[in-house]
C-alpha cells in the first residue's frame, strides 16, 4: 500500500477536480491511500509538525470516493491553490512556526532576499508518511515538484494550465475550456458592438504565450488579434481596424489583446507585488489599446477584459476527457515504479517525459507558422502534419 499525496498549485482550470477524482478512484481500487494537501505548496509551508492533529485538517485532509464522488460536476480545485514557492519565501510569508527555523537565503529575480524551505517541506511529507507526490500545476509549480523529485522524493506530475504553455507537452487541463468560453463571449459580445456600430477590444489572458488569444481569435473569426509574442504598433492597428469596422456591414470590428502584450518599444503593463514565482499581476493592456484608437481615430470603444471567466464553471467535455486520462496515467507511473516524470500529449498521443523537460524550454506560438506580424492576426495554411491544437 502506498499514501500518496495531491495538490493543485497556480491559477485555477476546469478539469482540476475530474483529475483528483480519478486518481482517488484509481488509488483506492489498487488499495492505496490518497490525501489532498491543501492550497498548493502552501500546504506543506504552513503545515507545523508539532501542533494538535486537529490543526493538521486545515491543511491535509485524506481523500476516499465519497468525498471525491461529486467533485467533477464543477470548475475549480476543491483543495483550493496558491501561488507559494518554498524555496523562495519573503519573510513576511514565512509563517509563524517557522520564525526560529535557519533557512538558506538568496535574491530573487527581483533582487528581494528570500529563503528557501525545502528542509521543512521534505520534513512534513516524512511526517505525513506520503510515499508519493502528485503536483497538479503549470510549469511554475511543477518546477518546484521536479526540485522535490530531485531531493528524493517520489514525483509524478500533472500539466495544467490555461495558457497551455507548459514545455514537453501539446496540451495542458483547462486549455480547450478557456477557449470555448473566450470564443462564446467573443461571439455575444458581437451583438452589442454591432447593435453601436463600435469597435470592440477583448482583453483575453496569456502572460507569455499567446496560444489561447491566438486560438480563440482564429476560431471566433475576430477581425484583428494581438499576441504576447509580437509587439504592435497602435498606429498601424487603427488603420487596419478602421478598414475592417467600414467593410462590414454591421459598421463594428473586433480585437482580441493578450493581457501580456506590448506595444513596440512599450513595457507589459503589470502592478502589484511580485507573487513567489516572480511574476506580478498582468491586466491593463486592453484598456490602452481601446483609449489610444479612440485618440486616433476618434471612435468610441467597448472593452471587455473576460479575465477569470474564461477558467470558472464546469470543464468542457474535451477538459474532461484529458483530465481522467492524465489521471489514469499518473497512477500507471505510480504503480509502475516510474518516478519523476510528467503525463503529456504529443501529436495526438498520450505519453510521459522527464519532469526536467519543463525547464529546457520556452512554449510560445509558432509565430512564423500561425501568426501574420503585418495584419495583425491568425494565419493558418499549414496544418497537415502539425498537432490538434496547432502549438
Amino acid at each position: 500500500m502506498l499514501r500518496i499525496g495531491v495538490l493543485t498549485g497556480g491559477g485555477d482550470v476546469p478539469g482540476l477536480n475530474p483529475c483528483i477524482k480519478q486518481i482517488v478512484n484509481r488509488a483506492v481500487d489498487s488499495g492505496h491511500e490518497v490525501y489532498g494537501i491543501r492550497r498548493g505548496w502552501a500546504g506543506l509551508l504552513d503545515y507545523d509538525i508539532d501542533a494538535p492533529k486537529e490543526e493538521a485538517s486545515k491543511w491535509v485532509m485524506p481523500l476516499d470516493k465519497q468525498r471525491v464522488r461529486t467533485v467533477d460536476r464543477s470548475g475549480g480545485t476543491f483543495l483550493h491553490t496558491s501561488r507559494t514557492n518554498p524555496s523562495n519565501v519573503a519573510p513576511s510569508r514565512i509563517p509563524e512556526h517557522l520564525a526560529d527555523m535557519e533557512a538558506p537565503s538568496h535574491k530573487d529575480k527581483h533582487n528581494r532576499d528570500v529563503f528557501d524551505y525545502t528542509e521543512h517541506i521534505l520534513k512534513v511529507l516524512a511526517h505525513l508518511d506520503i510515499d508519493v507526490l502528485i503536483p497538479i500545476g503549470g510549469d511554475d509549480t511543477l518546477s518546484y515538484g521536479e526540485r522535490m523529485h530531485r531531493e528524493g522524493m517520489k514525483v509524478v506530475a500533472i500539466p495544467k494550465t490555461m495558457d497551455n504553455d507548459v514545455y514537453g507537452t501539446d496540451y495542458c487541463i483547462g486549455f480547450s475550456t478557456a477557449v470555448t468560453r473566450s470564443v462564446d463571449f467573443i461571439h455575444n459580445l458581437r451583438t452589442s458592438a454591432g447593435s453601436h456600430e463600435r469597435i470592440a477590444v477583448v482583453e483575453l489572458f496569456g502572460r507569455n504565450s499567446g496560444e489561447t488569444s491566438l486560438i480563440a481569435a482564429y476560431l471566433a473569426g475576430v477581425d484583428r488579434a494581438i499576441i504576447s509574442e509580437v509587439p504592435f504598433d497602435p498606429h498601424r492597428l487603427a488603420e487596419l481596424v478602421m478598414v475592417d469596422k467600414r467593410l462590414n456591414p454591421s459598421n463594428y470590428a473586433m480585437i482580441t489583446v493578450s493581457e501580456g502584450a506590448r506595444m513596440v518599444e512599450g513595457e507589459i503593463i503589470e502592478s502589484g507585488e511580485a507573487d513567489a514565482y516572480g511574476h506580478k499581476k498582468l491586466g491593463g493592456i486592453g484598456v490602452l489599446v481601446g483609449e489610444m484608437l479612440n485618440e486616433l481615430i476618434q471612435e468610441r470603444i467597448i472593452y471587455q477584459q473576460v479575465a477569470y471567466l474564461m477558467r470558472s464553471g464546469a470543464p468542457d467535455s474535451l477538459d474532461l476527457m484529458v483530465a481522467a486520462n492524465y489521471a489514469q496515467m499518473a497512477m500507471s507511473l505510480v504503480e509502475q515504479g516510474r518516478f519523476g516524470r510528467m503525463v503529456a500529449l504529443q501529436r495526438g498521443l498520450y505519453t510521459d517525459i522527464n519532469m526536467s523537460t519543463i525547464m529546457q524550454g520556452l512554449k510560445r506560438v509558432n509565430v512564423a507558422e500561425l501568426y501574420d506580424v503585418v495584419e495583425y492576426r491568425p494565419k493558418v495554411r499549414h496544418v497537415f502534419g502539425m498537432p490538434m491544437f496547432l502549438m
